[in-house]
């Protein structure tokens, strides 16, 4: 226990240190935020007002208007919950499929990890925007379908990252004692195992996060995303770009949202697996 506290402080020490991850973090709680108090926006974002078309930035609207006089400031806001809710559960379904195919592939070895690495390879033949392009075009385009297409497309790094975990940890002396003593294999791997082989997929699902919001950003603005009127931050884009010459805060604001996220996650991502590895913490 003393030791898993130790080690704990010793993340948070480093991670701390780093500069370049405490930006990622802010910019992560302020994308938070932004999702958070988006039900207090001043406007409501699905509001139409032709007189209030195409306004830009002002002390009333923020981040000026779009083309049906919808607030901009309070869709951003709405599309920073989509984006969330998009990244977290998408990831959060890949994670769990590569922790559990990568675990059974480590552990058992043998046939089923032949079996579970020549579908790991199939699937990376497929490039996973187009797969998910191919996917959706036989679906009706909502967020749920999105979030769940994403996630069955995006676990095979998680189970590579998962299965070498494991084959380097199976043959240790804990797991050795835990053999003797009669623990059961679900026992050993979700007991002993898994925690100790966590620390990269903690990384690879930080980042996926982001990758999961540009997947989401590019479906919508090609729409076969999240459908207008429900705000997204891909169909704000489009937009934008019919009326980029006349309104070009209806790009740069939503293209912002975007960067600011994307880069926070990734800044967040690099600092804890900087954090996580030794290695790399003493060549800083």
């Amino acid at each position: 226990m003393g030791r898993d506290i130790f080690s704990r402080n010793l993340f948070f020490k480093h991670l701390r240190s780093n500069r370049m991850a405490m930006a990622g973090a802010i910019l992560v709680v302020i994308m938070f935020a932004m999702a958070t108090l988006a039900p207090f926006a001043p406007h409501d974002p699905l509001l139409i007002d032709i007189s209030q078309r195409l306004q830009s930035p002002s002390v009333n609207h923020f981040l000026g208007t779009d083309d049906l006089g919808r607030d901009v400031f309070a869709r951003i806001l709405y599309g920073a919950r989509i984006s969330l809710l998009v990244g977290f559960v998408a990831v959060g379904i890949a994670t769990l499929i590569g922790i559990c195919l990568g675990a059974l592939a480590g552990y058992y070895g043998g046939w089923i990890d032949a079996v579970v690495m020549r579908f790991v390879d199939i699937m990376l033949c497929f490039p996973s925007f187009f797969l998910i392009l191919a996917v959706i075009a036989f679906l009706e385009p909502s967020i749920w379908n999105i979030m769940i297409i994403i996630g069955l497309t995006g676990w095979m790094g998680v189970a590579r990252l998962v299965r070498a975990e494991f084959l380097s940890l199976r043959e240790r002396d804990f797991v050795l004692a835990a053999r003797t003593i009669g623990a059961s294999d679900r026992r050993i791997i979700f007991r002993h195992i898994l925690p100790n082989a966590i620390s990269p997929v903690l990384v690879s699902a930080t980042l996926g996060v982001a990758s999961a919001i540009l997947v989401e950003s590019a479906l919508s603005f090609l729409g076969i995303g999240v459908q207008p009127p429900t705000p997204s931050w891909g169909n704000m884009l489009i937009t934008g770009k019919q009326t980029l010459g006349t309104a070009w805060w209806l790009s740069a604001f939503p293209g912002m949202a975007i960067l600011v996220t994307v880069l926070g996650y990734n800044l967040l991502g690099e600092g804890i697996r900087d954090a996580l590895d030794p290695r790399l913490r003493n060549s800083r």
